[in-house]
């Protein structure tokens, strides 16, 4: 896997759409830093900074520092770990330039089994780091959001960054998406009332190296289908249709409206030649990397499971925004899944 991170991390440094010079001698704080994309994004900073010669420093907010060194590794003049979790910050001495919130759940099972803790994390969590932000009088700050806060659309017509949503506010599983609203909304309100520097951005679904083999996720367990040659049994009818979007795409998007974005709006960020509903990626998933000796059924067993996923949906993400700041995306779904399933194996 090491050659197919390199090889990410190589490409976000030789990005010329992002503006590195603005990072020059800075200081980032970046929340969820073990998670697939903070743990992505700390790896491309620090890889810029040797390419570079930045002089960054980042302070990642981790709660196991085990893991965190397993992922990061050591501390070092760049490089810090602060022991901790967005609802009970430790305290931080120092000027921080720019921060990037990413500390979230992200497992359908947890949203539905603990919809309390998952509102929590979200709101108070958010609501002390954009307090932080507004203490230290931060250059920039990122709030890493999901594609999920707009609902359940019914067509593919695309969906600006101005639609609203269709959030059923009585469902256990919106307390992730609805949670996800507010804290967008405390983004804007901060950015209004105090005039500090909070961008949004809506992520499609993520994946790519660093998914770990256990992951729940559908497109994990479609990995794990093929590489272990096993049938792929969808547990929904597989009608919902969604945007993806390649690990470093989503690294290299957030530093790009952390840099250049306008304080107080969302973008969105996804690739739009891997937009297709669940069912479709499956059978592509079977055909182009199973080699057509797996399968595709759907569970008998759907009644108990269905209340974990959001309701049938198609998330069709308009990128206008995010391509008028200068980003750009190459990358297949197939090949997504390939260089996702070299680190699994």
């Amino acid at each position: 896997m090491e050659n197919v991170v390199d090889d990410d991390l190589g490409k976000i440094s030789r990005a010329e759409f992002i503006p590195w010079d603005l990072l020059r001698n800075k200081k980032l704080l970046v929340t969820g830093g073990t998670g697939l994309i903070g743990s992505t994004l700390i790896k491309a900073l620090l890889f810029a900074d040797k390419a570079k010669h930045l002089g960054l420093q980042v302070l990642a907010l981790v709660r196991d520092p085990n893991k965190a060194r397993r992922m990061l590794g050591k501390e070092s003049e760049q490089l810090h770990f602060l022991i901790g979790n967005v609802e009970q910050l430790p305290e931080i001495s120092g000027d921080v330039d720019y921060i990037i919130h990413g500390a979230s759940p992200t497992a359908s099972l947890f949203f539905v089994e603990h919809p309390v803790e998952t509102i929590r994390i979200a709101v108070e969590g958010t609501s002390k780091l954009l307090e932080l932000a507004r203490q230290k009088r931060v250059t920039g700050f990122i709030y890493l959001s999901s594609m999920e806060v707009y609902g359940a659309p019914h067509d593919d017509a695309l969906i600006p960054e101005s639609q609203g949503c269709t959030l059923d506010a009585m469902a256990v599983r919106s307390c992730y998406p609805i949670a996800k609203r507010l804290c967008e909304n405390l983004c804007a309100s901060y950015a209004n009332e105090y005039g500090l520097p909070a961008k949004v951005v809506r992520l499609a679904q993520t994946f790519g190296p660093g998914v770990e083999k256990g992951d729940k996720r559908v497109f994990a367990e479609f990995a794990r289908d093929a590489i272990n040659g096993t049938d792929i049994v969808l547990q929904t009818a597989g009608t919902s249709k969604r945007m993806y979007l390649y690990t470093a795409d989503a690294v290299s998007a957030i530093l790009l409206v952390l840099l250049k974005g306008k304080a107080g709006e969302a973008y969105n960020a996804g690739n739009p030649a891997t937009y297709c509903s669940i069912g479709e990626m499956a059978h592509m998933v079977a055909r182009e990397i199973g080699g057509n000796c797996i399968k595709v059924r759907i569970s008998s067993k759907t009644d108990d499971v269905n209340r974990k996923f959001p309701p049938p949906h198609h998330l069709n993400l308009d990128i206008h925004k995010l391509l008028q700041l200068g980003w750009r995306s190459d990358i297949t779904l197939k090949e997504m899944y390939l260089r996702m399933m070299d680190g699994m194996k």
